[in-house]
């Protein structure tokens, strides 16, 4: 599989198109059935809050949050300028196009060169203050868009916090098993807007393909109306693994267990894999916030979570060496780090040439 490298941004009006192109044409959706299975839905005021977002971590990977604090209206807004921002012409979003070595700024989505076709969406990642790029975009007029996106980078980072904290009180570990609020307060927050222009042709085309997040967890709003997000419910009782749709919900926000919670949590819970689809009649946005750590925490199991005469789960090594493999190994990472520890010295050789870019 080729590594993750930049690639060049599409310059077709992808809402002008009465049918899909080729380069944009995809064969492979229906790889697993679809099932009519519910995603759980956990009040985050309930006293139980702690057992069912547990619950749900360990046989979805993913629920929906309600009570979680976040107004209505910055919702709204959020939603507003996600839209504002898509809707300018190409060449001016253009001018805030991600550069060389950048991950900020206007582009496809980051795992879009693991492919040969083209995702049917259009990506804006904000990391840090959305200044810099917002300055690009409205030379004279950024200071509703920056405030807004400033405002929910800061609920949305306090929420995961508490998020974090309630799936490792689910699992038996107390706040000193691992300092949150210090992690996080040294991590950039990373807003990803994602945009899906209405498709004449919705089954031949995806917004984004199947992938797990490398973050803790990702934290996502999805604007009302037509469903975009599917995530694969693995293999239980009820059947095999299926594709499962995530409908919106007015003022819920959908919680998405990344590849560093399955290997800090020693496997007890899974990330989940999931994609965004296309519909004929409607735009939808997305807002991701990916909860990340900063660049010198180390990846590895908790210590309290691996048996006596365990070894742990999955081979530690630090977060830029993971975001390298994952670049290179991308939806085979984590199946690499179990693999067992004869396999070690290629470990190594992998790390050193990480070390080395």
């Amino acid at each position: 599989m080729a590594s993750l490298t930049a690639r060049p941004l599409h310059q077709l009006e992808l809402n002008t198109l009465s049918h899909v192109p080729d380069a944009y044409a995809w064969s492979a959706l229906n790889d697993l059935p679809y099932g009519d299975d519910v995603v759980p839905v956990v009040d985050l005021a309930s006293p139980d809050a702690v057992g069912l977002i547990g619950r749900a971590c360990e046989e979805w990977g993913a629920f929906q949050i309600t009570g979680h604090g976040i107004p209505l209206h910055l919702l709204d807004r959020v939603e507003a300028q996600t839209r504002l921002l898509f809707s300018l012409p190409t060449a001016q979003k253009l001018k805030a196009a991600r550069g060389p070595g950048s991950l900020s700024g206007y582009g496809l989505a980051n795992t879009s060169s693991f492919y040969s076709n083209i995702f049917w969406s259009e990506g804006f990642t904000i990391i840090g203050s959305p200044y810099d790029d917002a300055r690009k975009l409205w030379p004279e007029d950024y200071e509703e868009y920056c405030c807004v996106m400033e405002e929910y980078n800061r609920l949305i980072k306090a929420l995961s916090g508490r998020l974090l904290r309630s799936m490792m009180l689910s699992l038996g570990l107390h706040e000193e098993d691992m300092d949150w609020a210090g992690l996080l307060s040294k991590a950039d927050p990373v807003l990803q807007l994602n945009y899906y222009p209405a498709c004449p042709e919705p089954d031949r085309a995806i917004g984004i393909a199947h992938h797990t997040d490398s973050s803790f967890i990702t934290i996502l709003y999805q604007s009302s109306g037509e469903s975009g997000l599917q995530l694969v419910h693995r293999e239980d009782a009820a059947g095999p693994a299926r594709w499962v749709t995530v409908p919106p919900r007015r003022g819920a926000l959908v919680v998405n267990v990344g590849d560093l919670c399955e290997i800090v949590f020693n496997g007890r819970i899974r990330s989940v894999m999931h994609r965004a689809i296309v519909n004929r009649t409607q735009t939808r946005v997305s807002v991701a916030y990916f909860c990340g750590p900063p660049r010198q925490f180390n990846v590895a199991p908790i210590g309290k979570l691996v048996g006596p005469n365990e070894r742990p789960a999955y081979r530690a090594m630090s977060w830029p060496e993971f975001l390298s493999l994952k670049r290179k190994l991308y939806n085979k990472t984590l199946e690499y780090l179990r693999s067992p520890e004869e396999e070690a010295e290629d470990h190594k050789n992998t790390s050193e040439m990480a070390n080395q870019k």
